[in-house]
């Protein structure tokens, strides 16, 4: 099992890992909300473990570009003894579970193998249109009986699209999404993958609404 722990005191973060990694479990670590954010778009975890007292952005922008890509992998929400504002605003944001640092390694072992159980029964309706469909469980795309292959961004694109099927979805939310921060070049990135995603799954899913976005089903002006 693969887990990501956000955490920016290296003492703590370190510790954690080397207890968690005793379970046999693969961690990886990230010590701010942007690196958090470039490592869920790359890989795919078990859960993920998050501090919300981050420096610059705050762990709560963590779960939401999770839950606005469509991916619902588990989050447990680690604060500091006190914080009840904070647990409230991690649940309300889409966080699993929570836990009171400091804490318990064994306690932290046991709600990741909870929420990780929990996940695997969950039913998550796949996204469809025409003959493309989308499984955000399994993480696969098909064009009628076709597995097509699509990269993180591309993937990650597609999601936000067909989760507005019918609606016009602006640039700047579509680099929010896929990309999690500012980047040089995004905008015309976003160009180039809608591009991809014409090529592998058909010239006339996407339209182009000059001046808006881009829609899957939507308005053709």
């Amino acid at each position: 099992m693969r887990l990501l722990l956000v955490e920016d005191d290296p003492m703590l973060s370190a510790a954690t890992q080397a207890g968690l990694s005793r379970q046999g479990w693969e961690v990886a670590c990230a010590g701010s909300a942007p690196a958090a954010r470039a490592a869920l778009i790359d890989h795919a975890f078990a859960a993920v473990l998050l501090d919300l007292g981050l420096p610059g952005p705050s762990g709560l922008t963590v779960i939401q570009f999770l839950r606005e890509r469509y991916d619902d992998t588990p989050v447990i929400v680690l604060t500091a003894r006190g914080q009840l504002s904070d647990r409230i605003r991690g649940l309300d944001a889409g966080a699993d579970d929570y836990l009171v640092k400091p804490f318990q390694l064994d306690e932290l072992i046991a709600r990741v193998r909870a929420v990780a159980r929990r996940s695997q029964g969950r039913v998550v309706p796949k996204l469809t249109h025409g003959e493309v469909s989308l499984d955000p469980v399994a993480r696969v795309v098909t064009r009628g009986t076709q597995v097509i292959g699509l990269t993180p961004h591309e993937y990650a694109l597609l999601v936000a699209l067909l989760q507005r099927c019918g609606r016009v979805v602006g640039r700047d939310y579509l680099e929010s999404v896929v990309y999690g921060v500012d980047a040089d070049g995004s905008r015309s990135a976003i160009t180039v993958l809608v591009h991809q995603l014409r090529r592998k799954l058909g010239d006339t899913l996407i339209t182009t609404v000059h001046g808006h976005g881009y829609s899957i089903g939507g308005p053709t002006a």
